[in-house]
């Protein structure tokens, strides 16, 4: 309410200076077209300039003392345009020194010159400060309203770098993370014209305090590390004591007290420079002496109006104007403060409706959201059996000698499946992310086992485009560490089969190197580079973003779901991790990130590293196959006639138990959704009776499974359908003869 107030007692002010005063220069009604063209557009600029450098630099009442320099200039010359950006600048200005009421002031002063002349800047800029003044009053929602319309009026770069600035504060407030972050890094990598640094600055401040919010402190002492280097080099004094305060709070968040308690003292080092009495005293007798200096002259104005009215007509005439002048200021009050009530009554009523709506329109994109994830996760799911068919009926022709012709035909079958199947995965592996279903574990893994065998999976793919593969190992990381080999392997897959899908004759080149280990825990650096087509800069911002690509000519060319990118940036965020990107048109793209795990120094590696492929003689073995849908059980038996191998059919979980109760069976093949009980209900029951028969579960995976609910029932192994034949084989085999030699070495 007192901003409202203030906000009319100023506006009254101007009017009432008005009707004194017809001829004050700032309100001619009769602007000089000379006189506008006689103003300086050197010095005036200039002044703006030292203004601008010397606010960002804290110094304040230099900034205002250059800004009176520029403000009489352009009065002087009849420039309203100038004048009206001088009044702006004090406007922010005194808001930056917390004198609400002087910004007020300058700001109405401003409004009032923008209706004498065209001036869109001048529009926009009102709009901004505008804004600005909403969002410390808190009004977030009106702020943001008002921005989006300064943006409609210019395209001032400067202008759009400041709207930003504003939108990332607001949107950090109202905790719209994701795009608080797309404001912030904008400007760290903008090209404004007058301040880049500055901008680039409170740019990385930004992502320092997005990061802190989101307890994400690596990247918010790395933001707050660039923000400091900056605001050192270029003396942005305010900005390098917000850095150092940021700094301080994040490392202390992240128990490294010594980092923290080091900037803690640098702020204690510049808060004298910063924030001495006598500083702030000198600002406010500056702010203080501009704003009298502007009334005194006002004042001189009105006397001068007096004297020339006295000298043409009797003192009647002087007491009938002033007294209608005052009349006219008493009768605007009233109506004023009327209106003022009446718009503060509709104003509640339609902010009340407004979070109403806002409620109602969240609570309706959550249920949208959930209804899209139970849908494609509903949709991925009953995919897989019909595609289990199509895949196992494929793999089954193509080994009864088709004829040529019929080779091309179940070959192109063969890839439209795969690639079905790999576009079904991505799916429902995104779903799993949005839908927060998924976690990282934490188990005992051999790190460059894991990359080797990622990289010899994708052969093949290098061979086709002619693409060498080249891994770069650091021997000094641990070789057991503590993590997810699950995930990691599928964070690589995607960026090196997205490397490979887009270099041709050339190169990817995949490292890990040790940062640093202290005790168990260990720092580690990844990459993956290549020498491929490249990513244009525009598109850099959205590439990681789902069903993304370079553009819609490359999505023709290479194909793909653009989906790889979205799995992996989601992946690396379950390890409080950030992928980054460096590339260049025609010259490759490098992909990297950094990795936070635990290391087991006292595990002896007796594994050996290279792992042979087995070829298991798999006739004489008798399987029970757990399959509830008819022509999957056609598939699966014939897959196992193939390798000679008998089996019997159990339609449910019920039969399932009553068959491994009554027969002697090698292993049993468990799907998991099935009508009556479940596989792994099912596979619970048989252990109660059989604890050693090998059980692999044989399932279309969807959103609310989880292996470690499979493995936790008593399954020894997974296979997902649709499955590749050599995997399918290759995991009987180790689950039944690689158990026996286990339990009988000497066999």
């Amino acid at each position: 309410m007192r901003t409202i107030n203030a906000h009319i007692n100023h506006l009254l002010l101007g009017l009432f200076l008005a009707c004194l005063s017809s001829s004050v220069t700032l309100y001619s009604q009769e602007t000089s077209p000379k006189g506008q063209e006689a103003a300086s557009k050197e010095d005036v600029p200039t002044y703006f300039n030292e203004a601008r450098d010397y606010s960002n630099r804290n110094q304040m009442e230099l900034a205002l003392e250059s800004l009176v320099k520029a403000s009489k200039l352009a009065e002087k010359n009849e420039n309203f345009k100038y004048l009206i950006d001088s009044y702006h600048k004090f406007a922010l200005y005194y808001l930056k020194l917390d004198k609400e009421k002087n910004s007020l002031f300058y700001w109405d002063r401003a409004k009032a010159l923008i209706k004498e002349v065209e001036y869109p800047y001048g529009n926009a800029v009102q709009k901004f400060v505008d804004a600005v003044l909403q969002y410390r009053a808190g009004n977030n929602f009106q702020a943001i309203f008002l921005l989006g319309e300064a943006k409609q009026l210019s395209n001032d770069r400067n202008l759009y770098n400041n709207i930003s600035l504003v939108e990332g504060n607001i949107y950090l407030s109202l905790e719209k993370y994701e795009a608080a972050s797309k404001n912030f890094n904008s400007l760290i990598v903008n090209t404004d014209p007058f301040e880049q640094q500055y901008i680039s600055t409170q740019g990385y401040l930004g992502m320092a305090k997005l990061n802190l919010a989101t307890e994400n402190f690596g990247e918010s002492v790395k933001n707050g590390e660039n923000a400091l280097d900056l605001a050192i080099k270029n003396d942005f004094f305010g900005e390098v004591w917000e850095a150092n305060s940021l700094l301080s709070a994040a490392y202390e968040k992240m128990g490294r007290y010594d980092q923290a308690l080091r900037n803690s003292r640098n702020l204690l080092n510049i808060r004298d420079s910063l924030f001495t009495m006598e500083k702030v005293k000198t600002e406010a007798k500056t702010a203080d002496k501009i704003q009298f200096d502007f009334f005194t002259d006002e004042i001189k104005r009105l006397e001068q109006k007096n004297e020339e009215l006295s000298q043409s007509a009797n003192r009647s005439e002087i007491t009938a104007i002033l007294t209608s002048a005052f009349l006219t200021i008493i009768s605007l009050l009233a109506v004023s403060l009327y209106r003022n009530n009446q718009i503060k009554l509709k104003t509640n009523d339609l902010l009340q409706t407004k979070n109403n709506e806002l409620q109602a329109a969240r609570d309706a994109a959550v249920q949208a959201m959930e209804a899209k994830t139970n849908f494609l996760s509903t949709v991925s799911h009953e995919l897989r059996t019909p595609l289990y068919a199509v895949t196992g009926l494929t793999h089954l022709l193509l080994e009864e000698n088709p004829s040529e012709n019929q080779k091309e035909h179940l070959r192109a079958l063969k890839f439209s499946g795969d690639y079905l199947l790999n576009f079904i995965n991505d799916i429902l592996h995104i779903n799993k992310i949005d839908a927060n279903k998924l976690e990282p574990m934490a188990i005992e893994f051999n790190l460059k086992k894991v990359l080797k065998e990622v990289i010899d999976s994708l052969q093949q793919s290098a061979k086709e485009n002619q693409t060498k593969i080249l891994m770069e190992y650091d021997d000094e990381i641990p070789s057991h560490l503590m993590g997810d080999p699950l995930k990691l392997s599928q964070i690589f897959m995607n960026l090196v089969g997205n490397a490979l899908k887009f270099t041709k004759n050339g190169e990817v080149k995949v490292i890990a190197k040790l940062i640093k280990k202290v005790e168990e825990d260990v720092n580690l650096y990844f990459e993956v580079a290549d020498t491929g087509i490249g990513i244009a800069k525009e598109q850099q911002t959205h590439i990681f973003e789902g069903f993304e690509q370079g553009s819609i000519q490359i999505n023709r060319e290479y194909g793909g779901t653009g989906l790889g990118l979205t799995i992996v940036k989601s992946l690396l965020g379950l390890f409080g991790s950030q992928i980054q990107l460096e590339s260049e048109l025609g010259k490759g793209s490098r992909f990297f990130f950094e990795l936070k795990l635990k290391s087991k120094d006292g595990l002896v590696d007796d594994i050996p590293f290279e792992i042979t492929e087995q070829n298991y003689e798999f006739k004489g073995l008798h399987l029970l196959i757990v399959e509830d849908n008819k022509i999957n059980q056609v598939i699966t038996k014939k897959m196992l006639l193939k390798k000679e191998i008998t089996s019997d059919i159990a339609n449910n979980g019920t039969e399932a138990i009553v068959l491994a109760k009554e027969n002697n069976y090698d292993a049993i093949l468990m799907d998991i959704h099935m009508p009556g009980i479940s596989g792994e209900e099912a596979t619970i029951e048989i252990r109660k009776f059989d604890k050693e028969i090998p059980i692999i579960a044989l399932t279309a995976i969807s959103l609310d499974d989880s292996l470690e609910s499979f493995f936790a029932a008593g399954c020894d192994d997974v296979v997902t359908k649709p499955f590749k034949p050599e995997v399918f084989y290759q995991k009987i085999g180790e689950n039944i003869f690689d158990k026996r030699k286990v339990k009988n070495p000497a066999s």
